[in-house]
């Protein structure tokens, strides 16, 4: 009896369902940099789940997975975050802006901003940032889901970002510490 106990255990611990199948792509892709979707079925079978090439082609659809350029230059599979659409912080004030975005900044953004942002500049209350093609919607996911204060939202194309902020001093603030954390001296 106690033999088929772990094989229980074993097997209960893989995803069944469609959900749990999701979450741990949507896991692998943020963790590992995975470049096509055989190999991202070998460390889904690693795991315990078997999926058929199909399955997996619509799931990554599904996920809204994109393939981006990393930072080494390959291509390799990102699902964008939900963001918190809606949701708007209040004002800053130059006084606590520093320290405001400091504190939202997520390991996503940071993440984002070292690997895909290109450029940023800002002109009265808006910022534009460049990325590689096909980047931009990543970017702006992150920028949305760390809920910079200040920050109204974003809107992305292929390779530009606009965000939209509630001063031209926040759009500046916001501007230099995105610039920041794509710095590679500002990670060292």
């Amino acid at each position: 009896m106690s033999a088929s106990s772990p094989d229980t255990s074993v097997q209960s611990s893989a995803p069944q369902t469609k959900a749990a199948r999701h979450a741990l792509i949507t896991q692998v892709l943020a963790k590992e940099r995975i470049r096509s979707q055989a190999e991202l079925r070998q460390v889904l079978a690693e795991r315990g789940v078997s999926t058929t090439q199909a399955t997996l082609s619509r799931d990554l659809v599904e996920l809204r997975a994109t393939k981006v350029r990393s930072a080494g230059g390959s291509q390799v599979y990102a699902i964008p975050e939900a963001g918190a659409p809606g949701q708007v912080q209040g004002g800053l004030t130059p006084a606590s802006a520093d320290g405001a975005l400091a504190d939202h900044t997520t390991s996503r953004l940071a993440r984002w901003c070292a690997d895909l942002l290109v450029t940023a500049e800002w002109a009265g209350q808006q910022l534009v940032l460049r990325t590689p093609a096909g980047a931009a919607q990543l970017l702006a996911s992150a920028v949305d889901d760390a809920m910079l204060p200040g920050v109204l939202g974003c809107i992305a194309g292929d390779d530009t970002v606009l965000v939209v902020t509630r001063s031209q001093d926040v759009a500046s603030q916001v501007g230099t510490h995105l610039l920041s954390l794509a710095d590679p001296a500002s990670r060292a």
